[in-house]
């Protein structure tokens, strides 16, 4: 009975993701068709293709849509998926990369990078990955010298993220004109993305969401926690520490690009633990496409809702993911609303 049972919810697990799959494709497709211009399907689709188009429509899609979508598909998978990740590390539902102060030590590290050398601009990924691995292992560090409650670590990483803003409007503020858009840098948002710059942090966000997908057992184990992993044999120093880096580099591929976003990583990875449970790949796989849907639709309500202006993406996220945050830290806290 017990087998069939499992049997039956890898099943329905199955169909889910097979289910999800189609929602960031369509979500794609919106956001190819529609903006402050809007384009029929079939010149949206000879665009891509390259036969004979409106060059209007060409200019569109292949410079100023399709890097957009792809995007904000990529940077949805990377900080849904670091969301998990940390969660699991940490053992902490309220961590995630914008919380604990992630996105803002790659957004620091960006900021320095673009002060101390502008002909560097190019390796901003590897400065973001730095800058995020240095703001996880603060936090990591912080939660195991201390002993620290989940509450406790939380409000650890939201004064690391207040120490790495306060970084930023110090480089702001002594060199403000080696860091060119810093405000929509820091609400987020992919205005003026293209395909050259989005393609090494591309690179970095595919290698590491399939490394951490290969180490999803592993991730299983360590959730049973650190005791009962070292006695099944995992090496639970080494495995957290390379899921760390994993998540630094996901979480700081995306600001490379997207600026700081935020929520994304805390909404995602709760929302498919509801629908999915705690199984690890099922979990990791079902965020990436979750986080692909909801941050390209989030950024295409950024560009029609108010129409022909836009929003930076961050500020819907911003009102997504403060009202899912609040309900989450009243139910730690045992509150009802």
């Amino acid at each position: 009975m017990k087998s069939l049972q499992i049997f039956s919810t890898r099943r329905s697990n199955g169909i889910f993701l097979a289910g999800l799959c189609i929602l960031p494709l369509a979500a794609a497709a919106f956001s190819l068709l529609f903006g402050p211009v809007k384009l029929p399907p079939g010149q949206a689709l000879n665009a891509l293709t390259g036969r004979e188009a409106d060059p209007v429509a060409v200019r569109i899609i292949l410079y100023s849509r399709l890097p957009r979508t792809c995007a904000a598909m990529l940077a949805g998978a990377a900080l849904a998926v670091s969301g998990a990740v940390i969660q699991t590390v940490l053992d902490n539902p309220l961590a995630s990369p914008g919380v604990i102060g992630v996105n803002s030590g790659a957004g620091f590290a960006v900021a320095f990078l673009c002060a101390a050398s502008p002909p560097a601009q190019q390796y901003t990924p590897l400065a973001a990955f730095c800058g995020a691995l240095a703001g996880v292992l603060l936090v990591t560090v912080l939660s195991q010298r201390t002993g620290a409650s989940r509450m406790t670590v939380v409000l650890a990483g939201v004064a690391i993220s207040a120490l790495f803003s306060a970084g930023i409007d110090a480089v702001v503020t002594l060199v403000p004109e080696a860091v060119s858009g810093i405000t929509d840098f820091r609400i987020g948002g992919f205005t003026g993305v293209t395909m050259v710059q989005l393609t090494p942090a591309a690179w970095l966000i595919l290698v590491s969401l399939g490394i951490v997908l290969s180490l999803s057992r592993q991730m299983d184990i360590l959730a049973l926690g650190s005791d009962t992993a070292q006695s099944l044999g995992l090496s639970v120093r080494s495995v957290r520490f390379i899921l760390l880096v994993l998540a630094a580099a996901l979480a700081g591929a995306a600001v490379s690009f997207g600026g700081l976003m935020g929520f994304v990583g805390l909404v995602v990875p709760h929302t498919m633990r509801r629908l999915l449970g705690e199984s690890s790949f099922p979990l990791l796989l079902s965020s990436a496409l979750g986080g692909a849907f909801f941050v390209t639709v989030c950024d295409l309500l950024a560009r029609v809702l108010f129409s022909p202006f836009e929003l930076p993406v961050g500020i819907i996220l911003a009102f997504t993911g403060v009202p899912f945050f609040l309900w989450l830290l009243f139910k730690q806290k045992g509150v009802r609303i």
